[in-house]
């Protein structure tokens, strides 16, 4: 089985091809590595940090770069039960963020403070999907 922690080229580029000045929502889930991997010779590389913790500290680390981007958290849940669909749920989180538009993701992402901050989400992450979604209006 195929496991995603950063985009593909192929997909970042189909992200890219899209708007990039309509408002957007990131479905985010992530399942945890049981010990987080970091690079060789990170400061935290043999800390013995679980994934969860890793990714703690990447949510707490990636803040003031959110700010700049207009990020937010708008929806975050706790799993509880499949009522459709198979009945096991592989994901230890799940929440959508925000975005003023995609231009702020993109300015995220190219922002100088992301990269030392991504290393912990690489570190902590097993498999994840990351999913644009145009937010409903009429909502």
């Amino acid at each position: 089985m195929s496991t995603y922690i950063d985009p593909s080229r192929e997909n970042f580029d189909l992200f890219k091809a899209l708007p990039r000045d309509t408002p957007i929502h990131m479905l985010n889930l992530i399942r945890f590595k049981a010990m987080a991997a970091y690079p060789e010779g990170h400061d935290l590389a043999g800390a013995g940090l679980t994934g969860a913790a890793a990714y703690a500290e990447y949510m707490r680390t990636i803040q003031p770069v959110l700010a700049r981007a207009g990020g937010r958290i708008v929806w975050k849940g706790a799993f509880e039960a499949v009522v459709t669909g198979p009945g096991e749920w592989p994901w230890d989180e799940s929440f959508v963020m925000s975005y003023p538009d995609a231009a702020a993701f993109m300015g995220m992402v190219k922002d100088p403070d992301y990269a030392p901050v991504v290393v912990h989400r690489q570190a902590a992450v097993e498999d994840s999907r990351l999913v644009r979604f145009a937010p409903d209006r009429d909502i």
